[in-house]
């Protein structure tokens, strides 16, 4: 048995460290260590409400707009306000902008470029995909910086700027939609959904999203070379390396829902559990610290109890990330959890027939940028001429709420509570605390700890690249995980 340390991840938003226990080149145990702390929840007690619009979205640069979502709706429940129809379609066009936008970075910008390292060079398929997306010198590199660039503009139109904007509030958004920006952001979806079309997919969105199980997929690759688009590139180069056996973990998913219109979202809230899904219910969350570099309980908190004091004595613990469960179980969250939720056919099949894994959550990520594409273009049709976007929201003095939400990477949870005012206690659960949690009392390994037993090492690897498949392959965001 050897014991081997991973980390710092290059392409990764903050830093992780992962620790592994390898017996006969396979990994028999991992550790996950979130490696900062930051002290949002702290920041924020004794503030005014309204300034968790200010200070929250500071959490990260690349999601920001989730947590100002996140906090808006906790606000909203405190204060009894709500959108208007104008309102919600605005917010969740800036939250696909975003959403989309992270989908198609960590595609292009993270995740692919491994399979253009070294390693791989005695494979067939390696000097086409290496030419295509080697990281900032592939023909990938070059198309995609300028697209993004251009599908970001619609955030500036909607939101005045990104990250941090302060257009998202409680009662809706501050930017009205007139009739000139109505069409520039038809033409930048229009753009985007062309680049989609002709090089991601090499297929119209709606046949993509007519796929409805795992031979549907096959045969749909099956009319193309593998080199048609890069969603085709990808799938050859999954079926290659096995990439639906590698990280496994306990098929659990949660989503908190996406996309309200009018109380009914786009992608609905719920749990799988194995094949069995149910309603979400947010009374049993609770945060394990019991591995945690924070002061020790003897029990786990819910989050409008919960408790952010680090202690880097702590005992037992390794990590400054804490270890949320749900019902006391590990939950993994993201893009393949939420279409799995929402019962989309195709992503449900995947996990029927191989569980959850590094190529079904790439899957699940792409297909959900279709579908996002698509209702955008909807959204955007349903907004009303000389409608209200925003309503007025009462000041309150005694008050708690939550805003449950979907980021890029899976659930995000802020809960507040209000006295005299003021922020009497602030907690924030992010999409990576989930999926990258440290074990909890009963010993239990978080998602990603799970993902990792079994992954492959090769001879002489010091940073073994299964297990770079496997942590990106959750697209994680360290910055969130810690506040």
């Amino acid at each position: 048995m050897s014991r081997r340390v991973v980390g710092p991840f290059n392409r990764v938003e903050g830093d992780v460290e992962v620790q592994l226990d390898i017996v006969d080149g396979v990994v028999r145990e991992a550790w996950v260590v979130s490696l900062l702390y930051r002290g949002f929840e702290q920041i924020l007690r004794g503030k005014p409400p309204a300034d968790a619009l200010v200070y929250t979205p500071r959490i990260c640069g690349i999601c920001s707009v989730s947590q100002s979502i996140a906090a808006a709706t906790a606000l909203a429940s405190c204060q009894g306000v709500k959108m208007p129809p104008n309102g919600e379609l605005a917010t969740n066009l800036i939250l696909a902008n975003e959403n989309v936008t992270d989908h198609l970075t960590h595609f292009y910008l993270f995740f692919m470029p491994d399979f253009a390292r070294e390693i791989y060079a005695a494979d067939p398929w390696y000097p086409q995909i290496s030419q295509r997306f080697r990281a900032l010198s592939g023909t990938a590199s070059q198309q995609v910086f300028p697209v993004r660039a251009q599908f970001l503009h619609l955030m500036g139109v909607l939101a005045g700027k990104w990250p941090h904007s302060l257009a998202i509030q409680p009662g809706g958004t501050t930017r009205a939609i007139g009739v000139k920006e109505r069409m520039q952001i038809a033409g930048i979806l229009y753009s985007f959904r062309q680049f989609l079309e002709s090089t991601l997919f090499g297929d119209q969105l709606e046949n993509i999203l007519a796929i409805d199980s795992s031979t549907a997929l096959q045969s749909w690759a099956g009319q193309f070379s593998w080199q048609h688009s890069d969603f085709c590139r990808f799938l050859h180069v999954a079926d290659a390396l096995n990439l639906e056996a590698l990280g496994q973990t306990d098929n659990i998913f949660m989503s908190n829902g996406a996309y309200p219109i009018e109380g009914k979202p786009l992608l609905a809230s719920g749990v799988w559990r194995r094949g069995d899904l149910s309603p979400l219910n947010p009374a049993a969350i609770r945060e394990d610290v019991s591995h945690s570099w924070m002061a020790q309980r003897n029990q786990a908190l819910h989050p409008y109890d919960g408790l952010t004091v680090p202690d880097a004595d702590a005992a037992d613990g390794y990590s400054w990330g804490k270890a949320p469960r749900l019902d006391s179980q590990v939950v993994e969250v993201g893009a393949l959890a939420r279409q799995v939720v929402a019962a989309d056919p195709l992503a449900q099949d995947l996990v029927r027939q191989s569980g959850s894994n590094v190529r079904n959550r790439v899957i699940g990520r792409l297909l959900e940028i279709a579908r996002v594409v698509v209702a955008m273009e909807s959204w955007l049709g349903g907004l009303q001429q000389g409608k209200p976007f925003c309503n007025q929201a009462p000041n309150v003095s005694e008050a708690s709420g939550c805003g449950l939400v979907e980021a890029a990477r899976g659930s995000l949870g802020h809960w507040i509570k209000i006295e005299k005012g003021r922020i009497q206690n602030y907690q924030i659960i992010a999409p990576t605390t989930w999926n990258f949690s440290p074990r909890d009392a009963q010993n239990v390994p978080g998602a990603l700890e799970q993902a990792l037993v079994g992954a492959p090492v090769r001879v002489g690897e010091k940073d073994p690249v299964s297990v770079q498949h496997i942590v990106r392959s959750f697209d994680p965001c360290m910055v969130c995980t810690v506040h």
